[in-house]
């Protein structure tokens, strides 16, 4: 794997060619449409960002920029499509945490994805809450980790699937609280929510956006927010953190492209969406979609995809953890 250090040397470098050559190149792009990939079905959230961020660079930069979702492997099939494809800006990925995950899950991946890609921009953080089936006796992470220390092993905890970030979410806490608590996967992060809604499951680590409105109607208990800090949305709600001191857990996404895209591109690119990040409207759209805007430089997010990728490799090892 390439060391860190030089791949956040290599995210924060710039090409040397002559000046005239990167400007021509910045003010010319696009000229023809681009195209989004994202590696999850479409009216998922890396969808519905990908679009969202693709109409405002469509206006702001005067070329159709599309998105197309290629699902497949965990989002490993839309990421190799992208690494493989003309380094020339005209192909993007939408990255997720998936990305930092799937860097060790996978022991035979045909590329390396802080290798092999360009981080260009951030687009948003979402939250996870710690949720649980109203008939589970506890109200609180101190109450949860007493009750799985008394009754190892009968606690489930769902989560949309293996590598998951509900699943590594999960795996982190067990580690780091010492429990043991049985994880149940599931095809997607709905039929997990209705099992735990139906009492099958007792336990999950879910994203907010997708348990707000059946939190908020009385039908989960939640006990606390992954985040280290807390949630403007569910402000009641204390961070994990809190009990567990050290424990992070959260959802990413942004825009990444191959590695040896021109860096003058990048920077264009990272431009623009952090100026849609700070526009009203979208603002308040990714508050809607239960998150909060990633507003960084394209270095900056080179480290936070660093950073994550190592988090959840040493998880994966110390658990064991495999692919489906």
């Amino acid at each position: 794997m390439l060391p860190r250090r030089h791949f956040l040397r290599l995210a924060g470098a710039t090409v040397a060619l002559p000046w005239v050559s990167h400007a021509a190149r910045a003010d010319t792009y696009p000229s023809r449409p681009v195209h989004i990939i994202s590696g999850f079905p479409p009216g998922g959230p890396a969808d519905i960002l990908g679009r969202l961020l693709g109409q405002w660079l469509s206006e702001r930069l005067g070329q159709p920029f599309v998105v197309e979702s290629r699902p497949g492997a965990g989002s490993n099939t839309a990421t190799e499509s992208v690494i493989r494809s003309t380094p020339d800006g005209y192909t993007l990925l939408v990255m997720t945490t998936a990305n930092t995950v799937n860097a060790t899950l996978y022991d035979k991946l045909n590329y390396n994805f802080i290798r092999d890609m360009a981080p260009v921009a951030g687009f948003i953080r979402v939250p996870q809450v710690v949720e649980v089936h109203p008939s589970l006796p506890v109200n609180s992470v101190p109450e949860l980790i007493a009750y799985a220390k008394q009754n190892p092993g009968k606690l489930s905890m769902g989560s949309a699937g293996i590598g998951t970030v509900q699943h590594v979410a999960g795996e982190l806490f067990k580690y780091m609280t010492g429990t043991e608590i049985v994880h149940v996967p599931y095809r997607g992060q709905a039929p997990a929510l209705l099992d735990l809604l139906a009492g099958q499951i007792q336990l999950m680590f879910d994203s907010a956006p997708a348990s707000m409105q059946v939190i908020k109607a009385g039908k989960l208990k939640p006990l606390a927010v992954t985040t280290a800090t807390r949630f403007d949305q569910l402000p009641e709600l204390p961070p994990v953190a809190d009990v567990v001191p050290g424990y992070e857990s959260s959802a990413f996404y942004g825009l990444a492209a191959p590695r040896q895209t021109p860096p003058e591109i990048v920077d264009k690119l990272n431009r623009e969406i952090n100026a849609g990040l700070a526009d009203p409207k979208i603002k308040a759209r990714l508050t809607d979609l239960g998150g909060e805007a990633l507003s960084l430089s394209p270095p900056a997010f080179a480290k936070l995809i660093a950073d994550e990728t190592e988090k959840w490799g040493k998880v994966i090892k110390a658990t064991g953890m495999k692919p489906e």
